[in-house]
């Protein structure tokens, strides 16, 4: 069995690579998210609203409102965006029966669970959303804002 981002997390990262990919300095609407991403709206709304109120989106309303970073994509990490969908799981914490009782679970198992989750928050905080968005530019995902840039000009 792998270890497995939950679906909200896998959103969140999702919806903020679109914006920062596809805004063009324009508000992306959460609708077009969800056209591009198949992202449903009720994991999305909720997602996004977790993610202005820790200030790495801002909302911005009227007709033609929607979202937008809210700071340049290289100082967002997607350790950020996974901290404030884990804020907002219920998260179970082992407890009783739960936690390991042996000298082995305590003393060795538990120290190494923690020690890769560390790793992994380390890696992921090191991995900002401007390098995604190179990499989806590299990779040939199709863009929004440079499709706009082709037409306006």
């Amino acid at each position: 069995m792998m270890l497995t981002p939950s679906k909200k997390t896998l959103f969140a990262i999702e919806a903020v690579l679109d914006i920062a990919y596809n805004a063009g300095g324009d508000p992306v609407q959460s609708s077009e998210i969800t056209a591009r991403q198949g992202i449903p709206r009720r994991y999305l709304e909720q997602t996004l609203q977790a993610l202005v109120r820790a200030d790495i989106l801002v909302g911005v309303r009227g007709p033609r409102g929607g979202y937008r970073l809210a700071r340049e994509r290289r100082r967002i990490s997607v350790g950020d965006i996974v901290r404030v969908v884990q804020s907002t799981e219920t998260a179970v914490v082992p407890t009783g029966d739960d936690m390991p009782h042996s000298d082995i679970g305590q003393k060795v198992i538990q120290p190494m669970w923690d020690d890769l989750q560390t790793a992994l928050m380390e890696r992921l905080d090191g991995l900002t959303i401007d390098a995604l968005c190179r990499r989806a530019t590299e990779t040939g995902v199709p863009c929004k804002a440079r499709e706009r840039l082709i037409y306006d000009i």
